[in-house]
């Protein structure tokens, strides 16, 4: 194998097929990027079976040919040569040479054929989606997905196609997120996610309107973006019907300004870091919010403006809960829904209908 490209072309090809590269894998050859030099194209591939890139650069190759090299290495190598034409080459007894100017780099490779095939991906059925939106939905439910992994299917995010309608939905038990996107194809298609490639996703994908091509088989999902394909494995199992988990009626609503609600609970929640509860309450009343939090530190209040409808009420909530919510939205107006001190409030925007957000409130004794 030899070839010859420039250096920023190759270091960003191989940063983005990294991202896949876990270095847990008991696999010695999953440590390292598959390289394939072909008909003036180089091909970099990481793996950890569950997760693969596959990025690919123009160059001009010399001699065809395949090779693995240690991911971290090669990333540190390539990054720190000088902004020129990098030239790799393979020599005798598995020795790769890597020339920039005046450096000079002789690596051990790793036979390429030990390396595992990719699962192939029939490139039929394929919706597409700009990339702006896709990262936007990613971003605005991510946070929810389940941590732990006694129950896996939470640890993955909902993808789910259906009347004209793409929704994103993660819950952990604690707390539910669903993002919406008007969809306009007739397919219908549902599959879960991890997590894990979804981040790794967002990473890639750039905030623009140039689209996204998905395909899904039974067990795996490919995105594809020009020069780059990740192919993942999907979770196996159901998912939990989250529209039964939404209420649909409300004994008290409120409006309030997102921002300035996001303000007061991150200061409320300075007080409430002793322990792992983060409790602040939410004293509901006619045109005002109180929030308060104390420990053994000393004690918070904050007020807020609200338009109420319904009933006063006292209730207890992790502020870390609210605040990823409130973070993650972005119109200015946000509506709270609740039942009871003991019920799911529900948040959602005031004037565009695509998300749904539902906390659970922490008990209190006196509830």
């Amino acid at each position: 194998m030899k070839f010859l490209c420039q250096k920023n072309k190759l270091q960003e090809a191989i940063s983005i097929s990294q991202k896949a590269v876990t270095g847990k894998s008991t696999l010695p050859v999953l440590e390292g990027l598959f390289i394939s030099a072909k008909d003036d194209t180089i091909t970099i591939i990481g793996s950890d079976i569950d997760l693969s890139i596959e990025s690919k650069l123009e160059a001009n190759v010399f001699e065809n040919g395949n090779v693995v090299v240690d991911s971290k290495l090669l990333g540190e190598i390539i990054r720190r040569l000088p902004n020129d034409e990098v030239e790799i080459e393979t020599l005798e007894n598995n020795i790769l040479q890597i020339s920039c100017q005046k450096s000079n780099f002789t690596l051990v490779h790793l036979n390429a054929a030990d390396y595992p095939t990719i699962p192939h991906i029939d490139e039929d059925i394929v919706v597409s989606i700009e990339q702006s939106i896709m990262k936007n939905m990613i971003k605005s439910t991510i946070f929810s997905v389940a941590q732990d992994e006694t129950r896996p299917i939470l640890t993955g995010i909902l993808f789910e196609i259906s009347d004209n309608k793409l929704n994103m939905v993660a819950l952990d038990g604690y707390r539910l997120a669903v993002r919406s996107e008007s969809f306009d194809t007739d397919k219908k298609i549902t599959a879960v996610i991890p997590s894990k490639t979804l981040n790794e996703i967002s990473k890639i994908l750039e905030d623009s309107d140039e689209k996204l091509d998905i395909t899904f088989t039974q067990n795996h999902i490919l995105f594809n973006l020009k020069n780059t394909k990740v192919i993942s494995r999907l979770l196996e199992g159901e998912f939990i019907k989250y529209t039964s988990i939404i209420p649909e009626e409300y004994n008290l609503k409120i409006k309030a300004n997102r921002v300035d609600m996001l303000n007061c609970i991150e200061r409320a929640s300075l007080m409430a870091k002793e322990g792992n509860t983060n409790l602040i309450k939410l004293n509901i009343q006619e045109d005002n919010l109180l929030i308060t939090s104390n420990s053994q530190l000393g004690k918070v209040k904050e007020e807020l403006s609200i338009i109420l409808q319904g009933q006063p009420l006292q209730i207890a909530f992790n502020s870390k809960y609210l605040i990823d919510v409130l973070k993650t939205m972005e119109e200015e107006e946000i509506s709270m829904e609740f039942t009871s001190a003991v019920s799911p409030c529900i948040i959602k925007n005031v004037n565009i209908d695509n998300c749904i957000y539902l906390v659970l409130p922490v008990r209190l004794l006196n509830n």
